[in-house]
Formats: C-alpha cells, sequence, structure tokens
C-alpha cells in the first residue's frame, strides 16, 4: 500500500469509502480499525468532543498510526439539545433507528412545526500519535427541522424526520453526493482535509 497510512476508529465501510476519496489527493491511504483487531472502547464522554478524542486515542494507541475519529449526532431546541450523544442509543442500548425516531417524533407530538427546529453535530477529530497534546478538532453544523412523519428511502438514523429548507425535503430524500457535501460530517470533513492539506 503507498502512502501515508491512517487508522478510522470505525467499522463504518461507508465512511470509510468517503474518507478514501476525500485523503486521496493527499496521499493518504485509510483502513478500517478492525483491519488491526482494535478493541472498542464506550464512548463515556460528556461531549462530541470527548467521545470523538477517545475513539481517536484507542485507534492511535492499538496500531502506532495517527487516527481519525467522529462522533455525531441530533440536538432538538425543544428538548434541551436531546438526543444529542445519546442520539444512537436514545431508545435504549439495542435500540433500532426505527425505534430512536419513534421515540423522537413522540416526544414532539404536541410541538407545532416551527418550534421543532434542531441540528446535526459532527466532531471529526484527528491525532497523530495516542498523547497528542494538540488533536486537530473539526466541527459541522447542519440545521434542520424535525417533520411529524417520516420521508424518504436514503440515508440512515434521523434522516427521513430531518427536513433541510434549502432543498425543500428530508435528507432521506436527497441523493447520497449531495448529502455527502452539504451535511455535518462533510462539513467536519472538509475543515479537516484543508488542515491536513
Amino acid at each position: 500500500m503507498r502512502g501515508t497510512q491512517l487508522v478510522l476508529a470505525s467499522g463504518n465501510t461507508g465512511k470509510l469509502r468517503e474518507l478514501q476519496a476525500l485523503l486521496s489527493p493527499l496521499n493518504l491511504v485509510v483502513r478500517l480499525q478492525r483491519d488491526f483487531n482494535v478493541p472498542t472502547i464506550a464512548e463515556s464522554g460528556f461531549t462530541f468532543i470527548e467521545n470523538a478524542i477517545l475513539k481517536a486515542r484507542n485507534a492511535a494507541k492499538y496500531t502506532g498510526l495517527p487516527a481519525i475519529a467522529d462522533d455525531s449526532g441530533l440536538e432538538v431546541d425543544m428538548l434541551k439539545g436531546a438526543p444529542g450523544i445519546y442520539s444512537a442509543r436514545y431508545a435504549g442500548p439495542r435500540a433500532t433507528d426505527q425505534d430512536n425516531t419513534q421515540k423522537l417524533l413522540l416526544e414532539l407530538a404536541d410541538v407545532e412545526e416551527q418550534r421543532r427546529t434542531a441540528r446535526f453535530q459532527c466532531i471529526v477529530v484527528y491525532m497523530r500519535h495516542p498523547l497528542d497534546p494538540t488533536p486537530l478538532v473539526c466541527q459541522g453544523t447542519w440545521e434542520g427541522l424535525i417533520v411529524d412523519q417520516p420521508r424518504g428511502e436514503n440515508g440512515f438514523g434521523y434522516d427521513p424526520v430531518f427536513y433541510v429548507a434549502a432543498y425543500g425535503c428530508t435528507v432521506a430524500e436527497l441523493d447520497a453526493d449531495t448529502k455527502n457535501c452539504a451535511s455535518h460530517r462533510g462539513q467536519a470533513l472538509a475543515k479537516l482535509i484543508k488542515q491536513l492539506s
């Protein structure tokens, strides 16, 4: 494998493809942490930044390579920022995307549309080594509204209920390229690429 290797602190092949495409012009090769048998670490932080740093540090420690990690979630204003860092397990530790979405819609059942404001947040962290005192931290934010019924077949998580006014549809109704460019993760990764360049 030519190029400098990085480890992605994730098992998500979709994230891997996206990162490989973005980083290939910089002669960087990204590999999943499972290629190195990195044990997963508990996301015990209280913020997206803390969780992303925990994951990046763990991957760098077990591989000896620079590591990239992200943590992301949905913040709903009427719910004081919930589900936040608990977005993936909002309806419980083994909750499905559908379980989480249904819980969210129940919580907002009596809230009128204009007060259902929300945003997706993503923090991406790059650590040169596990003791890196100055990791690169990049943030992306995507503003929207929570609609009252799921719409669209694309994406995952809360995408079917997250409406983006600029596109006049939910994220689940967008094509993958549009989503990847506009999304919170796309924004954070673009900032990281700029810094790594």
